[in-house]
């Protein structure tokens, strides 16, 4: 039965003072555990060596409530001498990894305790832990684990000799039903239970000396059930449950004297102590009066070297049980050593239990291993492991519990024992074709008769002659099938590999050869596909790998391939509560298999993979999740528009899904589109040219002004000047005053009554006017339908993407350039209307009638103003019945003690009719 394996470490990346890694070998409510140097180089490596060779079954690690690692590696090795050196990494063997949760939900107050089923042997274990999860209290960057926990079975026991298995034979010999359902889930009905009291968190929240009393507890109340004492096992389970709640509150009050002490508030630390005290003294006490334990073994001293447990099912120990009350005694001697079947049938039939042990004394454990075990915390103290005794042989590889309890009823030594009435009704028609003795051996308990009896039928089928009837062939092939598919659930792998072999010949050179057609091909795989789907499933992951290698390879063969039947079978809707290794590889198998067989008349369409798919993205399992992802792009890059169908839009709503997310990015790469975080950086690099360059004309804008100015202040000095000279020539200051006048009535009409973008000037461009003329008419400018904000049109596109109230409801066609609403834009770019774009040296891009035309500022007045210009302008119309346009092509510019102005130049107006709120847009105020 797996149990708690003890460890030591060896070595470890570093640790923060006070927090070293041997901290992990103790399991206490009190414990700090290990924690990483602080702004330390990831990943952090732990290595730990077990007290001996183990069969590993079960990890639990107890994490950091706020210092976490992102990921935790597991890796394994039998031996490591040098383990240390950098050459030597590779003697681990890696088992997988796990993730932490970032425990943002709980605001880092509370703790993750990981569990991992594993199956893997050896010695030495190496944690490997990676960048932590960032968060306020998370300051220097670490990591830490709070405690680990090992559970696991000796190596030298598998399960074809460990104790259980052969004691459950010995129960089948004395009558005894070892799968009674009534003892499903507890000890005695599983040889791979593992017993609550070794799980991490008990050790976690229970005071040490509390859960030595508990396990002690925990065994008689074994030993009570075995033996058949029913009343004293119940006072045990009652005693168990209420100190099981003793054990956590003093846990509890353990905490906070130490919380007390730290704190120096030593007076609550001296109440917390006498609290603990009174209360234990009076639980022991009543321990005591109800007769359950010793009184030396609950006062016994925690700093003494505690004695390693000893479970119900260990043979090396015998543990003297405490008398129970009269009228409920138990054996106090319990065999050191299960009987084997032929030291059962040796003693005589009156021999009672304690004179056929009495003679018996448990081995000496190991010198070196006793060593290792005085050295360690009693909670972490492995229990001793069982050791072969010589002669004795494994009798079957991997066997279930089913048989190791089912001995042979009969038959001899050689021989599969005879059918049951059952087995004959279930199997009379194989019986009837392939004989009782064949089939007796498909159902023999003993592994080697299974192999023995599909090895004769494999023989039998390939020696059958051709010219057989085709009757008898078909009757020879069902039988087949029937003992195929039986076998194909066992759980020894040699007789599962026989029946992969034997299905094999049957689908490949039996049919073909007599020529018995594909009706019996599908009769084959109808049988057996549904069971080997099963089989990928299984906790075992050799045969995983196995059944899902021998489908694909089944898949592919000539015979099967011609009938598309095994797609079928494939994209069938995964279960919500379907086993994690059955759903993973059922969608591995999937994605194999497509690129395989592809979607052109292999029974595979694209309707019912994406079906599949699209559920799968829903799955609870990461890898599923993952693998359906990949499915869907392999089948986008074959089938593009189709696969879109079953999608959602590609919206905001839809990119908050990570899944979704991905696989639009994806659909990008393979369309050759920049993907969203591309567009983004493309978009915030042309947003600081802009800027850039709108600094640049605001810098040249303002020197322009400045020169104005200093313009304005010459013609004022020379004004006063003139005046001064008036009295004295009047007539030459009449001749001498009118000339420097006249720059400034042309500076006034030069910035007066002028639109800046189209060139127009008015005596209606008032403050007012000019608005106006800015809000409807001018031909250069446009409301946006979205905001209504004026706008250039030149800058129309950009405004949508970048500027716009909605411009989050725009996207970019990558062929024309132009902003189109997203909920259009897939069938936008489907249609393929659009004319494509030249780059902006080569040509403008007009956004409302979508043709492109010459470079330039000058095109676009060309273009928008002109009288064959863009016909989609509605403003053109109106004006040109209004007034005749200015000549395209020329832009007016006005001088004024040489400064120019040239027309589309951001320019702020002179009045301050509009409002300038962003680069080429204005609104109304």
């Amino acid at each position: 039965m797996p149990h708690k394996i003890g460890f030591v470490v060896v070595s470890s990346s570093g640790h923060e003072d006070g927090f070293s890694a041997r901290e992990l070998m103790i399991h206490a409510p009190t414990v700090s555990g290990w924690r990483s140097p602080r702004f330390c180089q990831f990943p952090q490596e732990i290595v730990l060596q077990m007290v001996e060779r183990c069969r590993i079954r079960k990890l639990q690690l107890l994490a950091h409530q706020y210092l976490i690692s992102s990921k935790v590696e597991f890796y394994i090795s039998d031996s490591l001498p040098e383990y240390f050196m950098p050459y030597q990494a590779e003697r681990f063997r890696r088992l997988g990894y796990v993730s932490l949760c970032d425990n943002e939900k709980t605001g880092c107050k509370a703790r993750e305790l990981k569990s991992v089923y594993v199956d893997a042997v050896g010695q030495f274990l190496k944690l490997v832990l990676h960048q932590n999860h960032a968060n306020k209290y998370n300051v220097y960057n670490q990591v830490a684990l709070v405690a680990i926990n090992i559970i696991g079975d000796p190596a030298d026991f598998s399960d074809e000799s460990n104790i259980a298995s052969r004691k459950k034979l010995i129960d089948h010999y004395i009558g005894h039903n070892s799968e009674d359902p009534a003892l499903e889930g507890t000890c005695t009905g599983k040889s791979d239970y593992i017993s609550p009291l070794d799980d991490l968190a008990f050790d976690m929240y229970q005071d040490p000396e509390v859960a030595q009393i508990i396990r002690r507890l925990d065994e008689r109340k074994r030993e009570a059930v075995q033996e058949e004492h029913y009343d004293y096992a119940k006072k045990l389970k009652q005693a168990i449950a209420d100190l099981q709640k003793v054990g956590e509150r003093l846990g509890r009050y353990e905490v906070e004297k130490r919380r007390a002490a730290e704190e120096e508030d030593y007076d609550l630390a001296k109440e917390k102590q006498q609290q603990m005290a009174q209360f234990r003294s009076r639980v022991y006490e009543q321990l005591q009066l109800h007769s359950l334990l010793d009184a030396e073994l609950m006062r016994r001293p925690l700093a003494l070297p505690l004695q390693p447990l000893v479970r119900s099912g260990s043979p090396r120990h015998q543990q003297p049980a405490r008398s129970p009350p009269q009228g409920d005694r138990v054996t106090e001697n319990r065999p050191a050593e299960p009987f084997l079947p032929d030291q059962l049938s040796a003693q005589p039939p009156d021999a009672s239990p304690q004179h056929r042990t009495a003679d018996q004394s448990p081995p000496a454990p190991h010198p070196r291993l006793r060593t290792r075990l005085e050295a360690l915390p009693y909670d972490e103290r492995p229990l001793p492991a069982v050791h072969k005794p010589p002669g004795v042989a494994a009798v079957e590889p991997e066997k279930s519990d089913a048989e190791v309890s089912e001995a042979p009823r009969g038959g001899a030594a050689g021989e599969p024992e005879p059918l049951t009435e059952k087995a004959l009704r279930e199997a009379s028609a194989a019986v009837d074709v392939l004989g009782e003795t064949l089939v007796a051996g498909a159902y023999s308990r003993t592994w080697s008769h299974r192999e023995a009896a599909l090895l004769a039928l494999h023989k039998r089928l390939m020696e059958a002659p051709v010219g057989t009837p085709k009757e008898d062939l078909r009757g020879l092939l069902r039988a087949a099938v029937f003992l195929i598919r039986r076998a194909i659930r066992d759980i020894v792998t040699p007789v599962f590999q026989a029946s992969l072999k034997l299905l094999k010949m049957v689908i490949t050179q039996y049919i073909p050869k007599h020529k018995l057609g594909k009706l019996e091909t599908m009769h084959c795989v109808e049988r057996t596909i549904p069971v080997l789907l099963t089989r990928t499933g299984d906790s075992s992951a050799r045969l995983r790998v196995v059944a899902s290698n021998f489908i694909q390879e089944m898949a592919l063969f000539k015979e099967v391939k011609s009938l598309q039947m095994i797609p079928s079978y494939l994209v069938q809707p995964l279960k919500a509560n379907a086993p994690t290794h059955l759903a993973t590889s059922r969608m591995e198998l999937l994605a194999r298999l497509l690129k395989d067989l592809g979607t052109e008349g292999s029974g595979f369409t694209v309707d019912d993979v994406m079906k599949f798919a699209v559920g799968a993205l829903e799955h609870r399992v990461y890898e599923v999740r993952e693998t359906a992802v990949r499915v869907i792009l392999d089948m986008y890059e074959q089938h593009r528009a189709p696969v879109l169908d079953y999608l959602p839009p590609d919206d905001c709503a839809a990119r908050r899904n990570v899944l979704y997310k991905t696989l639009f990015e994806g659909f990008a790469k393979i369309e050759g589109r920049p993907t969203d975080a591309e567009v983004r950086a493309q978009k915030k690099a042309a947003t600081e040219e802009a800027e850039k360059r709108k600094k640049e004309e605001i810098k040249v804008l303002q020197g322009q002004l400045a020169a104005l100015t200093e313009t304005q202040a010459g013609v004022v000095v020379e004004d006063k000047g003139s005046q001064a000279m008036k009295a004295e020539k009047p007539d030459a200051q009449r001749r001498e005053a009118a000339p420097p006048k006249a720059p400034e009535v042309a500076d006034d009409h030069c910035l007066d009554n002028l639109c800046i973008f189209c060139g127009e000037r008015s005596d209606s461009f008032t403050d007012e006017g000019l608005d106006l003329h800015y809000w409807r008419h001018c031909l250069m400018l446009t409301r946006c339908d979205h905001c209504r904000q004026v706008v250039e049109i030149a800058s129309l596109t950009e405004h949508l993407l970048t500027e716009c109230d909605r411009k989050d409801g725009f996207g970019q066609c990558f062929r024309c350039s132009e902003a189109v609403l997203k909920d259009e834009l897939p069938s936008h770019v489907r249609a393929k209307d659009c004319s494509p774009a030249k780059p902006e040296k080569l040509a403008n891009r007009c956004p409302l009638c979508h043709e492109n035309f010459a470079p330039g500022e000058e095109a676009w007045k060309a273009h928008l103003m002109g009288p064959a210009g863009c016909a989609m302008n509605l403003r053109r119309t109106h004006v040109l019945r209004r007034a005749p346009a200015p000549t395209p092509g020329r832009s007016p510019a006005v001088t004024k003690s040489g400064t120019s102005a040239k027309v589309g130049s951001k320019i702020p107006t002179p009045r301050g009719g509009l409002s300038k709120i962003s680069s080429r847009t204005y609104t109304k105020r």
